[in-house]
């Protein structure tokens, strides 16, 4: 876990460098190697790691617009995730999904750019894992602000009527963009809306990998072994802005300051230690999560840029094999105006 921590926060504040090339002093959200949008999840990798140490590559996982600590933790190819955010050819989406609709069907993995979109594909995974009589569980990853969606609500509903083996986990970061919380949401603890769907509701109330993966233990475990769904909701903390370029004007210094304090990762090598775990194997760990984002970035920076014709590839208006393309012709009738 704590070399999975490693990688995705230092996978993020390598994005972040990479993503600011070019857009500044002027921000330039068209320029630069990564174009668009960019969301960050640095501060908020216990919440993945906790859980997604449980899971197996059968078990789905769904995950929102800020991914990629929750990509690394299910173990999706780093390269190829890479590769798709820079937009190359040989990314997880032929580089045309960007970094929040990453997709990788070898471990299960995908996300999505829509507040709760995950929630239904993970219920009806769950849904089709019972029907084949298989025992892989799914999870569904949202922020906090998203659990006032009906999607995730409708999906609540739907898991707890079936029975479904899927856990929903909440990402407490304080902020619904650029709302704090408690403005936008009618219930404190998130793990409180359980109730209104007879599942069991549990809340971690500090960024702690062991914690989590101790409270998802059991969530997955009764998921598995056919007993339910489980709502888990685990305070994290938002080190950078909802995306990169934002000037946070609506957060005052001393938030930031305080969710720059409480380091999951710090906490979690500090249990290392007092396990006998010394500054040597830290270090190398460290060195080897580092040394493997830094390739992977390198990596998908050499690859190619897609084809401006492959824009065409790929979509729903594409016919089958054998389909025609021909125009059908129509005989337009005359029609009284009287009728």
């Amino acid at each position: 876990m704590y070399a999975d921590m490693l990688t995705a926060r230092y996978y993020e504040e390598r994005l972040q460098e990479e993503y600011l090339e070019g857009k500044q002093p002027a921000f330039d959200i068209s320029a630069g190697p990564i174009p668009g949008e960019l969301h960050l999840a640095a501060g908020q990798e216990a919440a993945a790691v906790g859980v997604c140490h449980h899971l197996r590559a059968d078990d789905t996982v769904t995950a929102p617009h800020r991914p990629h600590h929750v990509a690394i933790a299910k173990g999706v190819d780093l390269k190829r995730m890479s590769a798709e955010i820079f937009g190359r050819k040989t990314g997880l989406g032929k580089g045309k999904g960007g970094h929040m609709h990453l997709f990788d069907p070898d471990v299960s993995f995908a996300c999505s750019g829509i507040i709760a979109e995950g929630c239904p594909p993970a219920a009806g995974a769950a849904l089709a894992a019972t029907k084949r009589n298989e025992d892989a569980v799914a999870v569904a990853f949202l922020g906090e602000g998203a659990i006032d969606q009906g999607a995730f609500l409708e999906s609540l509903n739907f898991a707890s009527v079936h029975d479904l083996p899927v856990v929903f986990v909440v990402e407490d970061n304080d902020w619904a963009i650029s709302m704090p919380k408690e403005r936008v949401t009618d219930v404190e603890d998130g793990s409180d809306r359980a109730a209104g769907f007879d599942m069991p509701g549990i809340r971690v109330d500090q960024d702690d990998a062991i914690a989590v993966y101790e409270a998802a233990g059991e969530a997955i475990g009764r998921a598995r072994d056919r007993n339910g769904p489980t709502l888990l909701e685990v305070q994290v903390h938002r080190r950078m802005g909802h995306f990169m370029g934002d000037p946070q004007t609506y957060r005052s210094d001393a938030d930031e300051e305080a969710a720059l304090a409480r380091d999951s990762i710090d906490r979690l090598e500090a249990e290392l230690r007092d396990h006998g775990v010394d500054d040597d194997e830290l270090d190398a760990i460290r060195d080897e999560a580092e040394s493997r984002v830094d390739e992977a970035i390198a990596w998908a920076k050499e690859q190619p840029h897609p084809d401006p014709d492959d824009a065409y590839d790929d979509v729903f208006v594409n016919p089958p094999s054998g389909v025609t393309t021909e125009e059908p012709e129509f005989e337009l009738a005359e029609v009284n105006a009287d009728e």
